[in-house]
């Protein structure tokens, strides 16, 4: 394992780095990255930016939006919370498991007298609360893994930057955003600062090992700057054009909700967008290809269905569930 150490608060450069990373460095080894950014919401890959945000309040507290590699849901984050990364090379028919990259986290939390779970598919919580989301994608062999650790951050903040929608809430069973997560410092016996507990972090994510580490080059920072121009500071990126449909439907299923758009016209699937914060191997955008121009019949879509992996594309889900997002 190599420590890549990132002292950048830039969301912009903070989610380039991951990606140069993951599709530059050398693939034969293996690094981890802990970093922090000022206050942003970080959206999940396959999700609809302007209905996953408060617009004004986010214009109106200068809080950046940003969307990343990886699926699952939107995120907030600001300097009382502290972010990870593991770039790794990817086991051979193995699927997400989340539970394996938060072991370091989970076992610093005990060592300072703290009970963690992992909870629901990608979760950390204490209390039923959740602390930590995390999130992975896949690129050739290589996997990244990253998540969230609350500290001590703004929950006001947080729950007046987000909008999650009613059926996400329903189904953890509370009322409202603000009661569903907590800050990591309300369960600690001795007051220490988040730098403290990144050095805890750190010593366990090496294994007490000594940590080797990977100083980014002249050239390497020059390659990220690029990608922050031409992909992590774009409107194109982060929020994208999106073409009027005429039909939509959502489900959540034990993967992640899955929303299917249309603009069907004459019968035929002009557009297709689906979106959601579920997790998968693979881009969605395979599948709206392969709808676009062909006849809105149930006979037909499932014929075209039958053909796919869906689990490929949103986990543990069958043709039978996906197929209740169309009719």
């Amino acid at each position: 394992m190599i420590y890549i150490e990132n002292r950048s608060t830039n969301p912009y450069y903070n989610l380039a780095l991951e990606e140069y990373v993951l599709k530059n460095l050398y693939d034969d080894e293996n690094y981890v990255l802990l970093w922090q950014n000022r206050p942003s919401i970080i959206i999940g890959k396959f999700q609809n930016t302007i209905e996953e945000i408060n617009s004004k309040f986010v214009k109106e507290n200068n809080i950046f939006v940003v969307r990343r590699m990886s699926g699952g849901g939107a995120v907030y984050h600001d300097l009382g919370n502290l972010n990870f990364t593991f770039i790794v090379k990817k086991q051979p028919n193995k699927l997400f498991d989340f539970r394996e990259y938060t072991i370091p986290v989970m076992k610093t939390l005990k060592e300072l007298g703290i009970n963690v779970e992992f909870s629901s598919r990608n979760d950390l919580t204490i209390d039923g609360k959740k602390f930590s989301g995390n999130a992975q994608y896949i690129y050739k062999n290589r996997l990244l893994h990253h998540g969230t650790i609350l500290f001590n951050s703004d929950l006001t903040v947080l729950q007046n930057a987000l909008k999650v929608s009613s059926d996400k809430i329903e189904s953890k069973g509370i009322k409202s955003v603000r009661s569903r997560v907590t800050n990591i410092t309300d369960y600690l016996k001795d007051d220490i600062t988040i730098d403290e507990f990144k050095s805890l972090l750190l010593k366990n994510m090496f294994e007490e090992n000594p940590i080797t580490e990977y100083k980014l080059s002249p050239q390497d920072e020059e390659k990220i700057q690029q990608l922050v121009k031409e992909k992590y500071e774009t409107w194109e990126w982060n929020y994208g054009e999106s073409p009027e449909y005429n039909m939509k439907k959502s489900r959540r299923f034990n993967s992640g909700k899955i929303e299917v758009r249309l603009n069907v016209k004459d019968g035929f699937i002009k557009e297709c967008k689906i979106c959601g914060d579920f997790f998968g191997i693979k881009d969605v955008s395979d599948i709206e290809e392969k709808l676009k121009g062909e006849k809105f019949k149930e006979d037909n879509i499932t014929s075209i269905l039958k053909e796919i992996d869906l689990t490929q594309y949103f986990g543990d889900i069958t043709l039978e569930e996906f197929l209740t997002c169309f009719f």
